[in-house]
């Protein structure tokens, strides 16, 4: 039992390595000459690329389709795969495939990855999570492949429709295009079909496969119900991308969207609060929002994606238990509700603790690169940190500007929040209790 605690407290600082590694692994490969087109690439810009890469940010500090060349969009690809579905899962498939014993250190990973409670089938699940991966990018690559193979050639429209397949369902942002999606800012097929990948790519595979035992029980004409998780990540979900669809586009109608046309604004709208959940891709300037839609695509960065997806963020469940507790205090119940079950103290707290290291995680890297820069303005600066953060990609044009040490504050706030304050909060915690000690308690004045 000793061996097992011990373990279990290393598991977070297990996930907190592998990620380096792929990051470090990625710097390498991507500093070699023939990753890119012409030259070498700074080291601290292949640091970049590759944390942005693995972390499934998209920021970027050098154009991704012209700098690199084949074999670095390759390698780019990759990168952006395995940290979009993490690396413990990929090396537990392995062995699962070759037949081989998955450790019980591997099978904590990743079920704390991508499911809210234990499971007795772990290589069903980790075989569900790589099934869904491919069905839902090779659906993504054929719907894409009738659209860029009307401008290309069918080899290029078929990289073009792999990488931003893979890029859009692991919520990476990145793009072959120097100008981003803007080219496609009125192409409905591109437009449905890349937030088509963000939303289930950012839904969190356990949600997908309860959403796949739904089907098979109604077609056996079986009862089908939802877990609270579900439910509730969905409700979320759906609520964040109209009510953040509707704002915008009622703000930046005669403002941000003065020259679209009603379907353009209509995609443009939709397309940028979907996105801003942590993809990062943008058909328009990201400029050219007012003020106050900045502000919302700030707390929907922030807000990010569901728990066990591919997307960042504090996660949806997490603001859905702070706004649960809130209303409780407000209509006086002593236990939040949800869905007519009752919430955990225990979740509150994780909730609010999360949302407290992420705040102040934030706070830090913005005064940091405003005092390392102050030419950039605070609107820029925090909103490229908490783009960082949410592992989303999206920027208002200051990331080429950065300097080195501005550069590194954005390289470990993207790895903090791909992995989790609180996964880092447990990585570097003491291995053993400082013991079982009772206060005397007293009051404090607050508010």
């Amino acid at each position: 039992m000793n061996n097992l605690k011990k373990r279990l407290v290393h598991l977070p600082r297990l996930l907190a390595v592998s990620f380096l590694l792929a990051i470090l692994a990625g710097t390498i490969i991507l500093s070699v000459p023939v990753s890119t087109s012409s030259g070498r690439i700074a080291f601290i810009d292949a640091l970049f690329t590759a944390t942005s890469a693995v972390c499934v940010t998209g920021l970027i500090v050098v154009d991704t389709p012209t700098f690199f060349s084949s074999f670095g969009h390759t390698i780019i690809l990759i990168l952006i795969q395995l940290g979009g579905l993490g690396i413990m899962t990929f090396s537990s498939f392995i062995l699962i495939t070759a037949a081989r014993r998955v450790s019980l250190t591997d099978k904590m990973v990743v079920e704390g990855s991508f499911r809210p409670s234990g499971v007795s089938d772990f290589p069903r699940l980790v075989r569900d999570v790589f099934l869904f991966t491919i069905s839902f990018e090779a659906l993504g690559v054929l719907l894409l492949l009738i659209r860029f193979s009307d401008s290309s050639s069918f080899s290029r429209a078929l990289v073009l429709s792999i990488f931003h397949s893979i890029s859009s369902f692991c919520n990476a942002g990145f793009s072959l295009f120097s100008d981003n999606l803007v080219r496609y800012r009125g192409d409905m097929l591109v437009n449905l079909v890349v937030m088509f990948l963000i939303i289930f790519g950012g839904l969190g595979f356990f949600v997908l496969h309860e959403v796949k035992l739904s089907l098979m029980n109604f077609f056996k004409k079986e009862r089908v119900k939802f877990s609270l998780h579900t439910k509730f990540v969905v409700t979320i979900t759906v609520a964040i991308i109209f009510i953040g669809a509707a704002v915008v586009f009622f703000v930046d109608m005669s403002r941000g969207f003065s020259g679209l046309t009603l379907k353009e604004k209509i995609l443009t709208s939709f397309f940028h609060v979907i996105t801003a959940r942590t993809a990062g891709f943008n058909t328009i300037n990201i400029n050219n929002f007012s003020v106050a839609s900045l502000v919302l695509l700030i707390l929907v960065m922030f807000i990010g994606a569901s728990p066990g997806s591919t997307g960042g963020g504090v996660k949806t469940t997490t603001f859905g238990l702070i706004f649960a507790f809130l209303r409780s205090r407000i209509l006086g119940y002593e236990v939040p509700r949800i869905f007519s079950r009752g919430v955990k103290n225990e979740d509150i707290i994780k909730a609010y603790t999360l949302v407290s290291l992420a705040m102040g995680l934030v706070f830090v890297s913005t005064f940091s690169i405003l005092l390392i820069q102050p030419e950039f303005t605070l609107r820029e600066a925090l909103f490229e940190v908490v783009s960082a953060f949410g592992t989303v990609g999206l920027s208002l044009g200051i990331t080429p500007q950065l300097q080195p040490m501005s550069k590194l504050i954005l390289i470990i706030t993207m790895y903090l929040g791909r992995i989790g304050p609180l996964t880092v909060l447990y990585a570097f915690s003491r291995l053993k209790p400082a013991g079982h000690y009772q206060f005397v308690e007293e009051n404090i004045m607050v508010g």
